[in-house]
């Protein structure tokens, strides 16, 4: 068939905790529990074999993985997530 297929988003399930749909947290501020404000999440690349949070601090891109071990809370209401990433990671784009 070859075509392709949209839902409204309205349609789709509502999620809560710390699941989500990519979209809906593209602008989320990324914290690290160590290092503090990360930056802000840009976008999502899930064309590897470990989908990526792309966020950018001011001008520098960061890559975390999407990894459920890393994810420690979604906050909707703020618009942040926490993370918890192995330490010099984040380092290793700032140096």
């Amino acid at each position: 068939m070859k075509t392709e297929l949209y839902l409204p988003l309205d349609l789709l399930p509502k999620l809560d905790g710390d699941k989500f749909y990519f979209h809906e947290v593209i602008g989320f501020t990324i914290k690290d529990e160590n290092y503090g404000e990360v930056g802000v999440l840009r976008g999502i690349n899930d064309s590897t074999a470990q989908a990526l949070f792309e966020i950018d601090r001011d001008g520098v891109e960061i890559l975390i993985p999407m990894n459920d071990e890393f994810i420690v809370k979604v906050d909707r209401e703020h618009k942040t997530i926490i993370v918890n990433t192995p330490v010099g990671l984040i380092d290793l784009y700032l140096e």
